[in-house]
């Protein structure tokens, strides 16, 4: 293809360039079922316009796709979401929220390969559509906390009762989130970070 001396190559608009004094940047996901606000919470702590691959959803998903609960999406993410937020000034966490349909599901292995830790955000209206989402991340090896949504009209549990239902280790923290908002998406985040920090010190222990 042959460029005209008038064409224009534009890079990364100066509010989404990445600074300087960063020295680490670290892979996340966010995972979960149909409809529990993956693509909600990322668009609203990324610091960037986040990425979104969502497209409108039609008749042929009636009797494949699973939306109870969920009945007013109109969109759905069919390959991923993507974000950035900056947690100091020398690390940033890359974010990157995987599609929700179990007929998407087969991208799941690509996102988590080279990921540090997940963030599983559940709606307890349907617990059930987490569990496959919790084995997935058991079975590639890849550390997660569990983040409750809030939704308005979700009936809300006690923490040991939804560690008892998920079948959960008791280390692995279990946090309310309002993913609408950037305060508590970032707090779920640090929760994450922090998990990851003890699951590091307490292996440098062990191998001492």
């Amino acid at each position: 293809m042959d460029f005209k001396s008038s064409d224009t190559i534009t890079g990364p608009r100066t509010e989404d360039r990445l600074s300087q004094s960063v020295e680490s940047a670290v892979k996340i996901v966010i995972v979960g079922g149909f409809g529990v606000g993956k693509t909600t919470m990322v668009g609203s702590v990324s610091e960037i316009r986040p990425l979104t691959t969502e497209e409108t959803m039609t008749q042929a998903g009636i009797g494949v796709d699973d939306n109870y609960g969920s009945e007013s999406k109109t969109a759905t993410t069919v390959a991923m979401d993507f974000g950035r937020i900056s947690i100091t000034d020398q690390l940033v966490l890359y974010l990157f929220g995987t599609p929700g349909q179990e007929r998407f599901w087969f991208l799941w292995n690509g996102l988590f390969e080279g990921a540090l830790g997940a963030v599983v955000l559940i709606d307890t209206r349907r617990l059930e559509v987490s569990f496959d989402v919790i084995g997935r991340l058991e079975e590639c090896g890849v550390p997660f906390v569990i983040a409750v949504n809030s939704f308005p009209d979700a009936p809300r549990y006690p923490v040991e009762d939804l560690r008892a239902a998920l079948d959960l280790a008791p280390e692995i923290p279990i946090v309310e989130c309002d993913a609408r908002r950037r305060a508590s998406s970032r707090d779920t985040l640090m929760t994450l970070m922090r998990f990851l920090h003890s699951l590091e010190m307490a292996k440098a222990k062990t191998s001492v």
